[in-house]
Formats: C-alpha cells, sequence, structure tokens
C-alpha cells in the first residue's frame, strides 16, 4: 500500500483551511449579510491557498518547511473563531472552523519534518550552524511583520462579542431596533429622554453603561446598541471600528424619529474605538451635535505612524513595526471587505462649529496620548481633558464626580 506523501497531507490540510474560508465567506456568512458582501475576503485567501498547493511539491526542501510553517498559524487563527463562539452553541462555519486546527497542527508537523529531513549535513560545521541561525533570525522577522499581522487582523475582523450583558442603566427602558444604510438590522436599548436631549453612548452595551447609567440620572435620553456583527445585532465584527460609523449614524436618524427628543439636540459619547467612530461620523453627519470621545487612539495606518513618533520608537523597530501595521492593515482591508479607515486628525476638524470634548488617560499605552494631535488639529469649541492615571478609558473611575461634572455640564452646554 502506496504511503502518504508530505504533498499529499500539506493539500489535504490547505484544502480544510479552504473548506472553511469558502463556508465563512459564502455558504454561512454573518446575518444580514450574503456571499456578495465577501467576494474580496473569500476569494483572495482562496486563490493564495491555492497557489501554495500548486507551489508546494516544487519547492526546495527548505522552502516547503517554510510556507508549512507560515500557513499553520494562519490556519489556527481562523479556527479561533469557532472556539470564541463555542460557549454559545457552535453553528453554521464553526463545524468547519474546528476542523482547521487538526489540519494547521498538520502543517506544523510537515514543516518541522521537512526542515529536519532536508538540513544540510555536510560541509563546514561553523559556518552551517551560522547560516542556520541566521535563518532563524530571519524567521522570526517574517513572524513579526507577516505571520503575526495577518492572524491578528483575521482574528479582530471575525471575532465579536457574543452575548448580551446585563442591563444596568438604572431607568426603564425600551428594547429597540433600527437600519444602517447598508441594510444592517442593529438592536439595543434606549432609555426615554426627560429633557428633550438624547445621547448615543458606543460601542456597545457592555462598557458604554457607565457614561449612559450617567447621563440617565440627569435626564437625558441614552441610546446603548449591540453594533455591527456584536449581540444580537447583524453583520461582521471589526474591532477596529472600519465602516462602523454607519452604525452611529443610523443611531442618530433613529433618535430623530424619537418623539421624545429634539432634532437638534443628539450627542454622543464613544469609549475607545467607540470614540473614533463617533469622530469620524460627527465629521459627516452635522445632525450629531456634540460629541465626548473617551480613550481614541490609533485605528488607521497613518495614525499608528503618528503614534510611533509621538512615543520616540527606535529607527530598527519603527522600520520593522512599519512594515507589520502595512501588512496588518492590507490583511484587514482583505478581510473586511472595506478600505482603511481614515486619520482622524484629518477628520476632527470638520466637526466645528460643534463642540467636540477629548477625554484621554497619556500613560495608559493605549495610544490616548494621539488625542493631543487630535486637539490641535480641531477647530473650536473644542476641549481636552487629560488624566495620567487613568487606565482606559478608566477616567469615570479615577475621578468620577470629575467626569460626571464636565461631561453633563459639556451636554447641558450643548444640548440644553
Amino acid at each position: 500500500m502506496r504511503s502518504i506523501t508530505s504533498t499529499q497531507l500539506f493539500r489535504a490540510a490547505v484544502a480544510v483551511i479552504g473548506l472553511h474560508v469558502a463556508d465563512d465567506n459564502f455558504f454561512h456568512p454573518e446575518h444580514g449579510t450574503s456571499a456578495a458582501d465577501h467576494l474580496i475576503s473569500g476569494f483572495v485567501p482562496l486563490a493564495l491557498l491555492a497557489l501554495a498547493a500548486w507551489a508546494f511539491p516544487r519547492l526546495r526542501g527548505g522552502a516547503r518547511g517554510a510556507l508549512a510553517l507560515f500557513l499553520a498559524p494562519l490556519g489556527i487563527a481562523t479556527g479561533i473563531e469557532a472556539l470564541h463562539y463555542a460557549s454559545t452553541g457552535p453553528s453554521g462555519d464553526d463545524f468547519t472552523g474546528f476542523l482547521t486546527i487538526p489540519a494547521s497542527l498538520i502543517l506544523i508537523g510537515i514543516g518541522a519534518v521537512t526542515l529536519w529531513r532536508t538540513r544540510r549535513t555536510e560541509g563546514n560545521l561553523p559556518w552551517r550552524y551560522t547560516r542556520r541561525g541566521l535563518l532563524a533570525v530571519a524567521a522570526v522577522v517574517v513572524t513579526f511583520v507577516t505571520v503575526l499581522p495577518i492572524g491578528f487582523a483575521y482574528v479582530v475582523t471575525h471575532n465579536g462579542r457574543a452575548v448580551v450583558p446585563e442591563y444596568e442603566l438604572g431607568a426603564p427602558h425600551e428594547n429597540i431596533s433600527f437600519r444602517t444604510s447598508d441594510g444592517l438590522t442593529l438592536r439595543g436599548w434606549y432609555v426615554p429622554s426627560r429633557n428633550g436631549a438624547a445621547v448615543i453612548s458606543f460601542p456597545g452595551r457592555k462598557g458604554s453603561q457607565k457614561p449612559a447609567r450617567m447621563l440617565a440620572r440627569h435626564g437625558y435620553g441614552v441610546l446603548v446598541f449591540d453594533r455591527r456583527g456584536e449581540g444580537e445585532s447583524d453583520g461582521d465584527p471589526n474591532a477596529f471600528g472600519w465602516g462602523g460609523d454607519r452604525d452611529v449614524k443610523a443611531a442618530v436618524d433613529y433618535l430623530q424619529t424619537r418623539p421624545d427628543v429634539d432634532d437638534d439636540r443628539i450627542g454622543g459619547i464613544g469609549l475607545s474605538v467607540g470614540g473614533e467612530m463617533m469622530l469620524e461620523a460627527a465629521s459627516e453627519d452635522r445632525d450629531l451635535r456634540a460629541v465626548v470621545s473617551d480613550g481614541a487612539g490609533a485605528r488607521a495606518f497613518s495614525d499608528s505612524l503618528d503614534e510611533q513618533e509621538v512615543t520616540g520608537m527606535g529607527p530598527a523597530d519603527k522600520a520593522i513595526n512599519t512594515v507589520g501595521l502595512a501588512v496588518r492593515t492590507g490583511a484587514m482591508t482583505v478581510f473586511t471587505n472595506e478600505p482603511p479607515a481614515a486619520n482622524l486628525r484629518t477628520l476632527i476638524g470638520r466637526i466645528a462649529p460643534r463642540p467636540v470634548m477629548l477625554i484621554a488617560a497619556p500613560n495608559s499605552n493605549h495610544g490616548e496620548e494621539l488625542n493631543r494631535g487630535f486637539y490641535k488639529a480641531a477647530h473650536a469649541p473644542k476641549t481636552l481633558w487629560e488624566i495620567p492615571e487613568a487606565s482606559h478609558v478608566g477616567g469615570i473611575d479615577a475621578r468620577p464626580r470629575e467626569y460626571e461634572r464636565r461631561v453633563v455640564g459639556f451636554y447641558d452646554d450643548a444640548l440644553r
């Protein structure tokens, strides 16, 4: 009986990963989306996997081993989605996702065995080991600038919060839903306004409940909802919020239909990536009359380059980091079927004359020091409040009374 060759094993493992890619994009797309929405994220990875399967037997031994080890962690990244959602009960493409884990382990085995069997065993001993050391260093660099950014891009564009958290707004609410401009249904909670003004607290229904509860105590209507791809809302998740400004705009449109809300008294508060999306939405939607951004940082390639300059990164680290950021941005563009997000410094100046308040924890190591650049680029009326001792979006816990006084006062001036 003929034994199975490494090429056959490699192609079988790649085929399993490709099956999940096709299942995820075309056969079981996220609720509210269709196969037509995933043409780039489906066909580009499938084409590259097919190219790898074709090229494998045509490569030299070391290259074959490197290719298998390159694809293995990417295959594991595709399976993380299934593991992430397993806690709520696997469904749809999760079953093919589980299969990518053993397929990736097979690739690791193929890579390790191939590299061992094809290693050089003759010639100058010191040079052989020097060469192996140099190849190991090159492999580490390639891993940091390609494998990890691509795997990270896949995970953050395929894993969202799967459950709805406990309701803790401290006031009677309505379960609501509304539609986005690209046809997604988003679901959330709304506490009716007692003063004619309303504020969107974003993103999601988890961390955004703290400022929402605070504003509800002062009579403001508050809207919190699952952003696309999370909880009960339709769509593909994206931890970096690309395209999420459409969610904010749809929320503004919904509030304008409420009889308890004046159309020109709608504001927004965004935390972390929610702050970034809130600033983007406000730069495009004039009906968002006042914005608080708490903890915004880098989400675009150019934002990340700005962060490198602010943190004083060395030339070598900067070069490696820049390549990795470029690879991550390209991978996210493919996986999300969305163009990259715009630089916030180019957007924030468009918000005026509507007021904007920036809150930042500059020592949190989350890129919040970029808010100084955002503040310079913004036009009056504008405010920057830095809280050095706070953790990321932790100002409301570090200085609760001052946070309430400043934020509520901001909305009182802008919306009342």
